[in-house]
């Protein structure tokens, strides 16, 4: 009964931890359209220098989330072969690649959060300002 409860929960850390990483993806095409668009003052110092960081920043953050969201499907394929196990050392060796599967992703979604806040700092501070019409 604790094997299945154990079970459960890896499972929906899993579902979770690939539901927060397909928000960021979407998110991330939201914050892509931001840097290639022509919102910014142009005469900003160092803008494309800047946007360019930006852009390359994503371009990793990117590789990193599809990487994991590899890893994800692979770890909660390998899920039913917990029931399989006959040892203790079996389960806590799966158990031991959850918690740092759980690390990597809360290191992530941490990072990511850092740079998305760089990028809407940066882009608050040089977006175009619109006079509003009356």
């Amino acid at each position: 009964m604790l094997r299945e409860r154990q079970i459960e929960l890896m499972h929906g850390e899993l579902q979770n931890w690939k539901s927060y990483l397909q928000f960021i993806e979407g998110e991330m095409v939201f914050i892509q359209g931001l840097l290639d668009s022509y919102v910014f003052e142009p005469c900003t110092p160092k803008l494309f220098e800047r946007l360019e960081t930006f852009r390359e920043h994503f371009k990793i953050s990117k590789r990193k989330r599809r990487s994991l969201s590899e890893t994800i499907k692979k770890h909660e394929n390998g899920l039913g072969g917990i029931f399989e196990c006959v040892d203790d050392e079996c389960d806590d060796h799966y158990y031991q690649k959850h918690q740092e599967l759980n690390k990597k992703i809360t290191d992530y979604i941490k990072a990511y959060i850092n740079l998305k806040k760089e990028v809407y700092d940066y882009a608050g501070s040089v977006l175009k300002k619109k006079k509003p019409s009356y």
